[in-house]
């Protein structure tokens, strides 16, 4: 009974240094992997935030140049005719 007992610690001592030695190798993986998504995959960010900034500031730059003077110049055409059918008193037909 004690040879076997004898090795099932050795089978046990051999199983602890296997499982240190790969869980050594995953804690050096996994730094690498840290490293690489600091160095590759931060500056991709970066580059997709100056994209997103430069579409917003296009974005407000045309809705400040062309829609909104657009919507003004529709509303006013818009209240001018209204007017003149007001005070001539010609209405469209509505169907």
């Amino acid at each position: 009974m004690s040879v076997v007992r004898d090795i099932a610690i050795i089978i046990l001592a051999v199983e602890s240094i296997i499982i240190g030695v790969f869980l050594t190798i995953l804690i050096f993986q996994v730094r690498r992997l840290l490293i690489l998504l600091e160095r590759e995959i931060k500056p991709i960010l970066e580059s997709a935030k100056g994209t997103v900034n430069t579409a917003q500031r296009t974005t407000k730059f045309v809705s400040d140049a062309f829609v909104s003077p657009l919507i003004k110049a529709a509303s006013f055409v818009s209240a001018v005719r209204s007017a003149v059918e007001v005070l001539v008193g010609w209405r469209r037909k509505r169907r």
